[in-house]
């Protein structure tokens, strides 16, 4: 099995990103002069199936957008407890946006059901596109707290 490669986007990547981006209710918020800020940094990873993306508990550092493929989110109740699949990601999901906002801890684990590709949007990057737009900060934070009370339930 190899490592994840990580790759600059091409203009056709970018042209997907912004295509899924439109899909995503994060991105929906914002204004396309802050999401062509976001395009100039993102990144895209590869991995093989069966490959961890993050860990439960981990420190949350980036959000990730399926570009292909399709991913397991895997959750654990407690220390001795198995991990129950509650998710499969598939292109155009977004997992991981709540690291954008608070840096907390990975609520799950994503493991590569197939070979798999992400676009990635580092924390400190999205930082700086949103600093000057206090607005779409908050509709974020709201959106953050949205979907942590969505995985409580589950």
């Amino acid at each position: 099995m190899e490592l994840m490669k990580k790759s600059p986007p091409t203009d056709k990547d970018l042209g997907e990103f912004s295509r899924l981006s439109r899909k995503i209710k994060l991105f929906t918020l914002m204004k396309m002069d802050l999401l062509e800020k976001i395009m100039a940094w993102v990144m895209i990873y590869e991995y093989d199936k069966g490959e961890k993306i993050c860990a439960q508990g981990a420190k949350g550092d980036c959000c990730y957008i399926v570009y292909e493929g399709k991913l397991s989110v895997q959750r654990k109740k407690g220390f001795f407890s198995f991990a129950k699949e509650i998710a499969v990601l598939e292109p155009g999901d977004i997992l991981g946006e709540m690291s954008l906002i608070n840096r907390n801890p990975r609520t799950a684990t994503v493991v590569c059901k197939e070979p798999t590709k992400l676009f990635i949007i580092l924390a400190d990057h999205f930082d700086s596109a949103v600093a000057s737009n206090a607005t779409f900060a908050q509709e974020v934070k709201k959106l953050a707290a949205e979907r942590a009370f969505e995985l409580d339930k589950k």
